[in-house]
């Protein structure tokens, strides 16, 4: 009997050990590139969802244009949007 106790104490403590350790490790952020069709590009922390009406691509994180490609870097707007002619436009 006391050694079921033991091994059940043990067994405990190192679940406890396991599950704290996973809460403190970090977690990894989803980002992507968004372009819209006029070719302004700009970075997404989180997943974003745009409706198909708004003509946007989304690509990895990692993407960027190839050579010749005609795009050009922005810097995100406030909140959750998309740039519409160079205007950072916020989807509520």
């Amino acid at each position: 009997m006391k050694i079921l106790c033991k091994t059940l104490l043990i067994a405990a403590g190192a679940a406890t050990v396991t599950v704290g350790a996973l809460t403190m490790s970090p977690q990894t952020a989803s980002a992507a590139v968004v372009c819209n069709s006029s070719g302004d590009c700009w970075r997404t922390r989180g997943r974003h969802s745009y409706g198909p009406d708004l003509n946007l691509r989304i690509y990895g994180d990692s993407w960027r244009w190839r050579k010749g490609e005609n795009y050009r870097w922005r810097n995100s707007g406030r909140g959750h949007g998309y740039y519409r002619d160079g205007v950072w436009v916020t989807i509520r």
